[in-house]
This record gives C-alpha cells, structure tokens and sequence, in this order.
C-alpha cells in the first residue's frame, strides 16, 4: 500500500543528518576555535599545556564569566544588560565603605549584595513597568552606577580586611574556588535553562512575546527575575573581585561589559533573543581566557588585544546570524 502524501508533507524538506545538525550548532564552532587556541597558544608558550595554569589564568575573568552566564539567559529572553560591571564596581565600593566604617563584616557583605539586588530591581522596573528598551536604561544605568562609586571612594582604593583577600588562591581538589563557583553555576543555570519549563518559557519569551503571553506566560515576572538575578550575581561578583584584588576602587571592572556580551555572543546567543546556551557561554569564555592569556604571553600590547576582542564580538555576531539564517532556511 503506498503512502498517502498531502501538499503540506510533500512540500517539507528533509530532516537534516544528526551530525548535520551538531556541525552547525553555534557551539560547535566555539569549541572547534577553542581547541584550535588551545593549540596556537602552546605552540607560544608551553605553559598552556599545564592545566594549572589554565586555571590560574582563568581567575583573572571568572567574575565576569560568571556573571555573562546570567546575561546570556537576559539576551535569550530578548533583553540586555550593559550595567553589571557598574553594578560589580558599586556593591563593592559600597560593601568596603561600610566594612571601614566599622559595620561587621557579615552585614557589610548583606549590604553590598542588597545593593546589586536593588540595582537589578531598578533596571527591570524600568525595562518592563515603563516600556524603555533595555539597551537604553542599562547604559544609563552603567553611567548611574559607576558614578556614585566614584563619589562613595573617590580616586583611592578602599582596602578590605586581610583574611578577606585571596579567593582566587583558596583550591578545591586542586581547582581555584572562583573557577569552581564557574562550574558549578554553568551546570545549575544549564540545567534550568534547557530541562525545566522556566527555562523553555525564557526562549518562548525571546522568540516571540506576544506568542508567548497569548499562551499564559508570565513574560513580565520572569524578566523581572532575571533582572534580579543579575543584580545579585554581579553584585556576588564585585565582592570576589575585591577579594581577589585586596582592595576596591570606582573603576573595578571597568570595561568589563564588552568580555561579558562577548563570551555570550561568542558562545552562540541570539542578539536578537529566542536562541543560546549556557554550554555556549561556557565554552567561550575559556576560549577567551586562552586568547587574551596568548596575546599576553605573546607581549600584544592591551590596546592591539581590545582591538581583537572587538573583532571577535563583531565576527561572532556576523556568524551566529548566519548560522541561525541557514537553520531557519
């Protein structure tokens, strides 16, 4: 008996082979330029084939990694936020004030993470209460927030207690505590972004939130949730760059915004939202420690290497929309 075949099925392309479908995958190409950085820089410096010092190198970024994670599930919901690293720099500076003040360590720590709680609070009323686009309140809200901590410290830095220094240098079964908070972020935040129904409800959001309010979705609340989320994860991250660096000033993480939207436009998150993964993200962001750890290594001046970083972030976005148009086609 042959099979009976409507205009609608006939008029369906075949499906893609499995390994098709893994090839062009945005995160493929990030893990094929990540083992190929691998390679380049050993070719530089042996030091690169010793794990550890991978690790040790990867401390430097892994606030802003850990806090690109949380952007990339903003950027998936069709939002962004340009604000963390001013949000990192605040909390920080407002965290060391109290704590020189003479305020117990532990609210001081409560103080600065509030602090990031309110500051992601701010965005998201006015992204989603008053109808502004997240692009333009989060560059305001960069500039707000950089210049009250510059006004709180001043042009000094703010030392922090001793026993506070040194995150970066406590180890766990041989991996630096930040690298591990890392880890174990990206496999949490993965898990509840491609497993659970909040997480499929955050790329129903980007794709189309129309759609997806039409369906009951709450698109409203769970962007206020991410934007909470940001808050305090940068806000968590400010205190452990103070840590690792033993004192604050205004301009902790300054510039930080760019490494942030590059490790998850690298990674394969959508501009536009709808698509992206936390395993994107992971995979860049060790890809670009490997590279900025290569330049250095190389003696690239720091200006030739934001000029690299700039040439990734736009040649990153150029192939994501690419590969997303041949998948859509």
């Amino acid at each position: 008996m042959s099979a009976i075949h409507t205009p609608a099925t006939r008029d369906l392309p075949p499906a893609r082979p499995r390994w098709q479908v893994i090839v062009i995958r945005p995160e493929t190409m990030t893990l094929v330029l990540l083992i190929a950085a691998l390679f380049g820089a050993s070719l530089l410096s042996p030091y690169f084939l010793d794990v550890g010092y991978i690790l040790r190198s990867f401390t430097l970024s892994a606030e802003f990694a850990i806090v690109a994670l949380v952007l990339t599930m903003i950027i998936i919901a069709g939002e962004i936020d340009l604000s963390p690293a001013a949000n990192m720099a605040l909390s920080a500076c407002l965290f060391a004030f109290a704590q020189q003040a003479g305020i117990p360590m532990p609210l001081a720590i409560a103080i600065g993470l509030f602090a990031g709680l309110v500051m992601g609070a701010i965005n998201g009323f006015m992204v989603i209460r008053l109808q502004i686009p997240s692009i333009i309140v989060t560059i305001g809200t960069l500039t707000l927030y950089r210049g009250l901590a510059q006004v709180i410290a001043g042009d000094k830095s703010i030392r922090v207690p001793d026993w506070f220094i040194g995150i970066n240098t406590v180890l766990i079964a041989g991996i630096p505590l930040t690298v591990l908070i890392f880890i174990i972020a990206s496999i949490i935040l993965g898990v509840v972004l491609s497993m659970t129904i909040f997480g499929r409800q955050i790329y129903q959001i980007g794709t189309n939130e129309v759609a997806a309010r039409h369906a009951g979705i709450r698109s409203q609340r769970i962007k206020m949730s991410l934007f909470l989320l940001m808050g305090l994860v940068s806000a968590a991250a400010g205190l452990m760059t103070a840590s690792r660096l033993g004192s604050v000033r205004y301009d902790l993480g300054l510039g930080g915004e760019l490494q942030m939207v590059l490790m998850a436009m690298l990674g394969g998150t959508y501009i536009f939202g709808g698509r992206g993964t936390i395993l994107g993200t992971f995979l860049a962001a060790w890809l670009l420690v490997i590279v900025s750890t290569g330049m250095t290594v190389a003696n690239v001046p720091p200006s030739v290497q934001l000029v690299v970083q700039g040439v990734l972030l736009i040649v990153s976005i150029i192939a994501t929309n690419f590969i997303y148009s041949r998948t859509q086609r």
